[in-house]
């Protein structure tokens, strides 16, 4: 026999298997023909891995969703992962904000209180940023990959078995309706044999199969400490995010809610909430912005004297003619004859300049 009479033999072997699997399949939809039912606790196995399998991909699909919303980038990172090459990095969307505070902080100035602000606003946006691409690639290598790894490896080769499975439980039920219809004793011997046979093949794979489901358990028990894992990810990334905005707000009460212009006109600004030492009372213009009365500076102003002052906010000074403050510092401070009302000359130390009694608590 050629190679060519054996593959041909093969084929019509494998034709003939197939039409009669077609036909057991077609006759028991019909009610036509009996099935072997499968035992309860295999049933129940199987359930289980379908069961698992279908929740499985929502919960991955959906985590996908969370770390990274934007459609195109994922279907870009499933590109790529396909073709087994490195996405190219991009900035997300925290990191960009970030770069559009700080340059528009840069452009109205560091020196005015709005320009500062937006400049740490954007540093700890930035600071944000990071901290969510180190959540994405410790939840994808943590908790995405396992569960990626178990729909396309463990269940794959669990669906394969199961196919394999049917088509031998075909094969039986097959074997069992032509011997009820063989006749002749040499029929019924061939039946029988042919029954012996794929019975022993039908209870061989059905003990593969139900090793094989039985390590869903396991499978549920390694999940279970990936879920871990991704719940510890988050948690290090709210924390940080907590931690990176509280840091900011205490940044940020370190500026009264004024805004200073950069062409250096007079300061619009409100007098902030403090002990009644405060320097300067607030009142309201026309217009609706707060301007400063330093009434409780008459003696101050009047005098020639100099008196000690407590920096209540951080200043950055916007020009050579004004000091810049630390918050908490003492300095000395007295007015000077013609000198707008919102301001007071400062001293520290050989420097001096121009500063905002806004920012500014009277010592006894």
């Amino acid at each position: 026999m050629n190679i060519m009479d054996f593959n041909v033999k093969k084929f019509a072997a494998d034709a003939g298997t197939f039409l009669s699997r077609a036909v057991q399949f077609t006759e028991e939809k019909l009610g036509q023909a009996e099935k072997t039912e499968l035992d309860a606790h295999l049933e129940n196995l199987l359930s289980k891995a379908e069961c698992t399998k279908i929740w499985t991909e929502k919960i991955m699909k959906q985590t996908e969703v969370l770390l990274q919303p934007n459609p195109n980038a994922r279907i870009e990172e499933f590109v790529y992962e396909k073709l087994d090459r490195k996405a190219p990095s991009r900035v997300n969307n925290p990191e960009l904000l970030g770069q559009y505070m700080i340059d528009a902080g840069t452009e109205f100035g560091p020196g005015t209180a709005y320009g500062n602000a937006l400049i740490k606003c954007g540093e700890t946006q930035k600071r944000i940023g990071t901290a969510d691409r180190e959540l994405i690639q410790t939840s994808a290598l943590n908790f995405l990959t396992p569960l990626r790894n178990f729909i396309e490896g463990d269940y794959k080769t669990i669906a394969k078995e199961r196919k394999l499975l049917q088509n031998k439980r075909l094969d039986l039920d097959a074997a069992k309706t032509r011997l009820k219809k063989a006749k002749a004793a040499e029929a019924r011997a061939s039946s029988e044999q042919e029954l012996r046979i794929t019975q022993s093949e039908f209870d061989r794979q059905a003990e593969i199969t139900r090793l094989l489901l039985e390590g869903i358990s396991s499978t549920h028990a390694h999940h279970l400490r990936c879920l871990n894992d991704f719940v510890e990810a988050q948690m290090t990334y709210y924390a940080q995010c907590y931690q990176y905005m509280l840091d900011l707000q205490k940044q940020l009460g370190s500026f009264p809610s004024s805004y200073h212009s950069n062409n250096n006109q007079t300061s619009v600004v409100p007098v902030p909430a403090a002990s009644s030492n405060v320097i300067g009372s607030s009142a309201m213009t026309s217009s609706g912005l707060v301007m400063t009365s330093p009434s409780n500076l008459i003696d101050l102003k009047e005098g020639s004297g100099s008196r000690k002052a407590r920096v209540l906010y951080d200043y950055d000074a916007a020009n050579s003619s004004e000091l810049s403050l630390l918050a908490d510092e003492v300095i000395t401070v007295y007015s000077v004859v013609g000198m707008d009302s919102d301001w007071l000359m400062g001293e520290r130390g050989n420097q001096k300049g121009r500063v905002p009694i806004t920012y500014l608590e009277l010592l006894n």
